[in-house]
């Protein structure tokens, strides 16, 4: 995990991604937000890049490759998971069965969206201060 690297944001939706870039501008975060349609495009980023995201935002149901497949992807490749990569969902799409399905994936978090601005910018503060502090693998 880079913590001055950029923040990849997968969402298919264009007023989704409207306020993610609202709230991230407005918290003025120093990290580079990155910013895919879906999981094939992020995917494809990922596996070409040496830069070191910080973390992943990514919605679940999108065209192409979805949320739980890109998940499944990134959680198999070997060399994706030593760049240590928080992974973290954000979906309209939350049932129990969606929630436990995602954590079998061992993804860091699950957060239902908030149709409130100001919502989405507490979870996005919360998220981005607590990855911020904490310890990785390859921080050291």
């Amino acid at each position: 995990m880079n913590k001055n690297g950029p923040v990849i944001l997968i969402e298919d939706d264009a007023d989704d991604q409207f306020l993610f870039e609202q709230v991230f501008r407005k918290l003025n975060y120093p990290n580079h937000v990155r910013y895919f349609p879906d999981g094939q495009e992020a995917l494809d980023y990922l596996l070409s890049t040496a830069e070191l995201p910080f973390l992943i935002l990514s919605d679940i149901n999108m065209p192409r490759l979805n949320g739980i497949e890109l998940r499944e992807k990134l959680h198999r490749d070997a060399a994706l998971q030593l760049k240590c990569i928080p992974y973290l969902f954000f979906s309209t799409a939350a049932s129990q069965e969606m929630v436990i399905n995602a954590y079998s994936l061992s993804v860091q978090g699950f957060f239902v969206k908030q149709n409130s601005l100001d919502e989405l910018e507490k979870s996005i503060y919360f998220i981005m201060e607590y990855w911020k502090r904490c310890a990785a693998p390859n921080n050291f």
